[in-house]
């Protein structure tokens, strides 16, 4: 066996615990550290009532990030809004706890069991929920499933784009291509069929479309950059750090920091904040993961065409000119 062979055979043995370790880092890590980090939620009544809940809030340091609301109807409109994922609401007969599942089960269900805490023993705590999930998917399950099959489909595309060695327009157009019939793809199945979006259908099939275009564009560009290397580089950042910083499946403020704000900046996660904003909340607080995807978006188109011109600019390498040919004369008669 050649030492070649060899130190092939211990790179792959060393490599493959490595990605192993890296992997379970990625997904199990945030999962068994789930805690509020700085979760918004709302307290409504007069403040001398609800001072003993916000001194339960603020007993954790850093946990809650508490709103203060005079009615009811504000901390209704805070929660539609984005503002908070719910809030307590101090009445004569006792707190009432007003929550969106739509925004995150679990954040919900942290938010019942933390005022149902902080209530008198005995005490029924009454709970509505202001944007209800769907009734096909009240775990949220299908919905936090959803952003892992578009990462991998953006992957693909912006890798086909460089294996198939498309450039320039043709590539530009391949990825929108793709980006628009995945988005509709998508739509059709998780809309229609599963039920676990609510809304507006074209606007959810744009969502879908624009983050393939931003992970397709992206691993495109790494690829038209740097060589095949950029699209190992692209799917690492988008699957194996992107998709478990997401928050998707939970919330942003619940993952440990700074990888929940992290997950916000990369396309997986700002997909899943413009998709739960577009399906269930009428667009509120759209606008910065729109943004976000539009930026990656357009920054990897831009390095597909700069990669090309710069490929089609590089000079060839001369060639070695051909040696005279030199004739045989034949010999004088003898």
């Amino acid at each position: 066996m050649s030492a070649t062979v060899t130190r092939r055979m211990i790179g792959v043995m060393v490599l493959i615990p490595l990605m192993a370790a890296l992997a379970l880092w990625a997904f199990a890590w945030p999962a068994a550290r789930v805690a509020p980090h700085d979760l918004p939620v709302g307290l409504a009544g007069p403040a001398s009532a609800t001072a003993p809940l916000q001194q339960g809030f603020e007993r954790q340091p850093d946990a809650f990030e508490v709103h203060r609301y005079d009615d009811e109807a504000a901390a209704r409109a805070a929660i539609e809004e984005r503002d908070v994922y719910g809030a307590v609401v101090v009445t004569p007969e006792g707190p009432h706890v007003l929550t969106a599942s739509a925004a995150g089960p679990v954040v919900a269900q942290l938010l019942r069991e933390a005022a149902t805490a902080q209530a008198p023993a005995g005490t029924e705590v009454p709970v509505t929920d202001v944007v209800a999930a769907p009734a096909a998917d009240p775990r949220g399950s299908g919905f936090g499933a959803s952003m892992f099959p578009l990462s991998l489909a953006g992957v693909a595309t912006g890798a086909l784009v460089s294996l198939l060695a498309l450039t320039g327009v043709r590539a530009v157009g391949t990825l929108f291509g793709a980006a628009a019939l995945a988005g509709l793809t998508a739509t059709a199945l998780a809309h229609s069929w599963l039920g676990v979006l609510a809304g507006d259908w074209w606007a959810q099939a744009g969502v879908f479309g624009l983050a393939v275009l931003a992970i397709g564009a992206t691993v495109a560009g790494l690829a038209a950059l740097v060589g095949r290397a950029g699209i190992g580089l692209g799917g690492l950042l988008m699957v194996l750090i992107g998709n478990p910083f997401s928050g998707v499946a939970s919330a942003p403020e619940l993952l440990p920091e700074p990888f929940g704000t992290i997950g916000q900046l990369l396309p997986p996660g700002a997909s899943g904040s413009l998709l739960r904003s577009v399906s269930f909340f009428d667009g509120n607080a759209a606008g910065t993961p729109a943004l976000t995807l539009t930026i990656w978006a357009v920054l990897g188109l831009v390095a597909v065409l700069v990669g090309t011109r710069r490929t089609a600019a590089t000079p060839e390498t001369p060639g070695t000119p051909d040696a005279p040919v030199r004739t045989r004369e034949p010999a004088p008669a003898a």
